[in-house]
């Protein structure tokens, strides 16, 4: 018995398998920080706690529908609609084990072997993998720190082929922290526009992260002529504090959401019957609180940029949202450490932070376009600031 050739197309994700180090070394009592967690840090509120205690105590622990309850289902309807201006009904509404399963469930039911899909770089480490499972091509479309980490109309149009079947937009992005503008999501429609034959993934799990005079927009409401072609992704992970309940949920064509629905008929059932009514509450509940944690990573955001600013070879653009910044490190490329090893790519330098700084950050290498790290600033200040500090000295130490 052997692994199947799909699974030898993927790899493990490397921001869990930090996550992963940075417990084994605290385990054993060392002193080190883990910037790599894209969570955030404080808890789920306690509304939304109680709702999925109340959910216990009436009995809602059996099997529900395969892809959300009605209820769930309604609120992420009404979500859609007082949020981003879209209408769906119920028959265009998934609701999935988190927005990675999404993704998969959209992937695996819609690619055949060679269909292509556009990738812009920097990307969350699991866009290709899904892709490349599901039997199709990623093409990275790579924009660095001089654009912004975002890809231009120009780009994406030399990207398209009649291969392509699907372009992912994730804004604000994992790992950047950067955001398309209204004007510059509706610049890349025009482009998708002209090739009908292409459907968006719209991957908008920060839309609530957002810093600024920055603006959330989702492509489907500032491109309407795409609504029939996009698939506009969300869940409660990020804005909610809900890493661990695992809801996910999209709203799109209904043709391609009862396809999503016989593969996760065929996979997980549904998702957590407690984390659905949990979910109910999240999504229905005061929203006033988004507003309060997106000010707190914003101050967060402000003090990580200007620290690693302050790091010799360092520069870290200003991100709009999300709780990531994404240092290009081109400044040390080709420098060496006190102990003589030199640094010839940003795993060398993320390795080279572990073991002499004891900072854990993700090497640029995970999510495309290097030499960079990513930073998850969803943390306590006064550990960002020891973090950066730490950072700081070991640049200045290179030589």
């Amino acid at each position: 018995m052997q692994p199947s050739a799909a699974l030898a197309r993927i790899k493990p994700s490397p921001t869990l398998a930090i996550t992963t180090r940075v417990g084994e070394l605290k385990r054993a009592g060392v002193d080190v920080i883990g910037l790599g967690a894209g969570e955030p840090d404080f808890d789920t509120p306690d509304f939304i706690k109680q709702a999925a205690i109340e959910a216990i105590h009436a009995g809602k622990t059996k099997y529900t529908n395969v892809d959300g309850t009605p209820e769930l289902k309604d609120a992420v309807v009404a979500k859609f609609r007082r949020d981003n201006g879209l209408t769906y009904d119920a028959s265009q509404v998934t609701v999935n084990v988190g927005g990675k399963h999404t993704l998969f469930n959209a992937m695996v039911a819609t690619l055949d072997a060679g269909d292509e899909v556009v990738i812009p770089a920097p990307y969350w480490v699991s866009y290709p993998d899904v892709v490349l499972f599901a039997g199709g091509v990623p093409v990275f479309v790579a924009a660095g720190a001089d654009q912004n980490y975002k890809i231009t109309p120009e780009q994406l149009d030399a990207a398209i082929t009649p291969r392509t079947k699907w372009v992912i937009l994730n804004s604000p992005s994992n790992p950047t922290g950067a955001g398309y503008t209204a004007d510059e999501l509706k610049a890349l429609g025009e482009v998708i526009e002209r090739h009908p034959h292409v459907w968006v993934f719209a991957d908008d799990m920060y839309e609530h992260i957002t810093f600024g005079d920055f603006r959330f927009a989702t492509i489907a409401e500032v491109c309407p002529s795409l609504y029939e072609r996009t698939l506009t992704v969300n869940g409660c992970s990020k804005a909610y504090a809900m890493t661990g309940w695992r809801i996910g949920f999209a709203g799109g064509a209904p043709w391609l959401i009862k396809a999503m629905s016989k593969l996760q008929s065929q996979s997980t059932s549904n998702p957590c019957s407690i984390a659905q009514a949990a979910a109910v509450a999240a999504l229905t509940g005061d929203q006033a609180f988004l507003k309060d944690n997106a000010r707190l990573f914003e101050r967060r955001r402000d003090l990580v940029v200007a620290l690693l600013n302050q790091a010799e070879g360092i520069t870290c653009p200003r991100p709009e949202g999300a709780f990531y910044v994404y240092p290009d490190i081109s400044g040390l490329v080709g420098k060496s450490t006190p102990a003589g090893k030199r640094i010839e790519t940003d795993e060398d330098f993320v390795a080279y932070l572990l073991d002499d700084a004891r900072v854990a950050v993700v090497q640029g290498a995970a999510f495309g376009v290097s030499p960079a790290f990513r930073v998850s600033y969803a943390t306590a200040d006064d550990v960002l600031r020891t973090a950066c500090e730490r950072i700081q000295t070991a640049a200045t130490a290179l030589r």
